[in-house]
């Protein structure tokens, strides 16, 4: 089983302390929640842990093998679902495929799924946030990477592809370790393995709703 994990992650812009103190476990076969408000570090530590900026501090590992942040892509260890939108709204979903996966195998099983199928003519640009949403989880899936860490993954969802796209992740936790992020905590608790809440750099679990209105968190927010 691959394990990734991460100890005291910090990191400071100026002076103004980001991330203080922030650890955890992700395990093939986990999904794991993060929470937090805006401004309290998600973004800032999804970006670190893809190695596109660097921390004050960070010590991960992979199985327990010392990595560096700047080896994660090239050695395809986290696929990253940015929260906003990343493929060519011109292009047809037939001609996006092949954008992601060369071999035929992986580009029918993309093209065949049943949620797919129906839309493979049109434009990324024309497709529901629903749709395009469920097309870049499944490119995505189907990479080599063990780990998938996604940013807002059901934001702007109608229920109905909320419940789609649960479904399938639920699925793909078999194959994957997940990190999701999103200010809609019901729908991230309801799959969630485990989870953590950023708040003032630091990470704190949570097991349940009540735990995140301990911390401050629900009242923020609407569920």
């Amino acid at each position: 089983m691959e394990k990734l994990q991460l100890y005291s992650v910090s990191k400071s812009f100026k002076k103004k302390e980001v991330l203080r103190d922030v650890s955890f476990t992700l395990n093939k076969g986990e999904i794991l929640g993060l929470f937090g408000r805006n401004g309290s570090g998600k973004s800032t530590l999804l970006k670190i842990l893809f190695g596109t900026l660097k921390a004050n501090e960070i010590s991960l590992k992979l199985d327990g093998i010392p990595i560096l942040p700047n080896e994660v892509i090239p050695k395809q260890i986290i696929a990253y679902l940015p929260q906003h939108h990343f493929l060519p709204k011109h292009l047809k979903v037939r001609d996006t495929i092949p954008l992601f996966h060369k071999t035929e195998a992986t580009q029918d099983a993309i093209f065949y799924d049943p949620y797919i199928a129906s839309m493979t003519h049109k434009p990324t640009g024309v497709l529901s946030l629903g749709e395009l949403k469920y097309l870049e989880v499944l490119l995505l899936s189907y990479l080599p990477h063990p780990f998938i860490f996604m940013d807002e993954p059901f934001s702007m969802l109608e229920p109905l592809h909320k419940e789609k796209l649960k479904e399938f992740l639920l699925k793909l936790k078999a194959t994957k370790g997940l990190l999701l992020t999103d200010h809609y905590y019901n729908d991230v608790l309801d799959i969630s393995d485990k989870a953590l809440l950023l708040k003032e750099g630091l990470s704190h679990p949570i097991t349940t709703k009540q735990d995140l209105q301990q911390l401050d968190y629900v009242n923020h927010l609407s569920p």
